[in-house]
């Protein structure tokens, strides 16, 4: 459907990037015409329709910041029906949000690189994505920062993600057609995906399990993730290969090999088999030998690469505070031979 709004002023851009001098973004007012097919349906989904160049996430905070009127007057609500005859104006105001798709120069520890795709190291204490409390500084910065054509795609490319916390590898896209293609391999199981972690306690039983356990938001505590009962509360089902690596009276060291992709997967199931993981405060883990974050890296990686099909696999050595720590334990294991 066509958009017939007035421009009254410069517009800014959340996706697009000229590689030169950033300027101050200036916010932009128009005046939307609404149609027919509008009448009864939600405000924040007839500005998805007449603002298409814009998420339907930002026109919501645009609507809960007052920057949306009809008839003249603020509307705060995106449940907000619009009627026919309506008159309609926004004020395309810069976020924190809209400003962090920014290019920040950041160095980013290339594993392997080509025209398609990046497999990264990502060190621990590196958001992601930005988010509330890191609209800066975050690895899709620093990937707007090393490639221009990551400003054509959403997330910069990013298919998946790591805890802020947690280190290791991680792919990247740099086209569109090579990021649907990882989407989907992932959706599908075919990218595999191995972590090692460091655990309170010493492993009993067998060498290897297999934990499926559902995960959704803890009823009691909505920051965090937990086992749930799916006939009680929301979740999705989760499954995680455990292998023991190593033991001592202390700790454990253990392989954990995602079937799933759940929010903290690796950090719940451990902490429901009442082995948390070293320094994961948020799941009971304990700070140990100095270590300041939760004992997980993201070893492995492996998956055919969508162009070319050949078989990809990469490894991530152990980051130095994940060392020490195990040396501090006298945890020993030779990962060449795994």
């Amino acid at each position: 459907m066509k958009n017939t709004s007035s421009i009254i002023s410069t517009p800014f851009d959340l996706e697009e990037h000229d590689g030169g001098t950033e300027v101050e973004p200036v916010a932009e007012y128009r005046t939307l015409a609404l149609l027919a097919a509008h009448h009864g349906q939600r405000l924040d989904k007839v500005l998805v329709d007449l603002v298409a160049e814009f998420s339907r996430s930002y026109l919501q905070q645009l609507i809960d910041l007052g920057a949306v009127c009809i008839n003249g007057k603020i509307v705060r609500k995106a449940s907000f029906k619009v009627k026919l005859g309506d008159s309609a104006s926004i004020e395309l105001r810069p976020t924190p949000q809209s400003q962090a798709f920014k290019a920040e120069q950041r160095s980013i520890n290339l594993v392997y690189e080509d025209e398609h795709l990046l497999v990264i190291n990502k060190p621990a204490g590196w958001v992601v994505h930005p988010a509330p409390g890191n609209w800066s500084g975050t690895l899709m910065n620093a990937l707007l920062g090393y490639d221009q054509q990551a400003f054509h795609l959403p997330r910069a490319g990013i298919v998946h993600r790591l805890d802020k916390d947690t280190s290791g590898l991680m792919v990247v896209a740099r086209s569109r057609s090579v990021m649907d293609a990882l989407v989907r391999a992932i959706a599908a199981r075919e990218v595999k995906r191995q972590y090692v972690a460091l655990a309170h306690g010493a492993w009993q039983g067998a060498a290897h399990c297999e934990v499926n356990l559902p995960i959704g938001r803890d009823p009691g505590n909505r920051l965090r993730m937990a086992v749930v009962d799916l006939t009680r509360h929301p979740g999705k089902t989760a499954r995680t290969d455990i292998d023991l690596l190593a033991n001592c009276a202390q700790a454990c060291l253990v392989k954990c090999t995602l079937h799933t992709g759940r929010t903290h997967q690796i950090r719940v199931h451990m902490a429901s088999l009442k082995h948390p993981l070293l320094a994961d405060s948020v799941y009971a883990g304990q700070a140990v030998a100095g270590l300041q974050r939760q004992a997980l890296h993201a070893w492995r990686l492996a998956f055919v690469h969508p162009v070319s099909l050949q078989a990809m696999s990469f490894e991530a050595a152990l980051p130095e505070d994940f060392s020490l720590v195990m040396e501090e334990l006298s945890l020993k294991y030779n990962f060449k031979h795994s």
